[in-house]
């Protein structure tokens, strides 16, 4: 069964980067579609960016795009997303999701 180990939350001030990485084992990501969620204190989980298992699609919800680069590195077996000009309402615990499993959650706060 796959297995998915988070890293790179933090806290950033308004206008950073943050860049997750979330490692697979037991399975390799290149045979999946990838996504990353977030959720807020009193919020639904959200979608923030998924990637086709090709690699040649990415969706991002208007409230990131531009902003935020979901990628794969197929050697490394590791999901990246790469946060930019973050805000404050992206704060929320982000979660890597392939197939039907999830990261164990990386808190990110964006706060002065």
């Amino acid at each position: 069964q796959l297995q998915l180990v988070e890293s790179g939350g933090g806290l950033v001030q308004p206008g950073g980067s943050l860049r997750l990485s979330c490692a697979a084992s037991q399975g390799h990501l290149d045979n999946y579609a990838i996504g990353w969620f977030r959720q807020a204190p009193g919020k639904e989980r959200e979608r923030v960016a998924c990637l086709s298992t090709s690699g040649a699609t990415t969706l991002y919800p208007n409230s990131v795009k531009g902003r935020f680069t979901i990628s794969r590195d197929n050697a490394k077996n590791t999901m990246y997303l790469q946060m930019n000009s973050l805000k404050p309402d992206d704060t929320a615990v982000y979660y890597c999701h392939v197939g039907t499993q999830w990261g164990q959650g990386t808190q990110v706060t964006v706060s002065s």
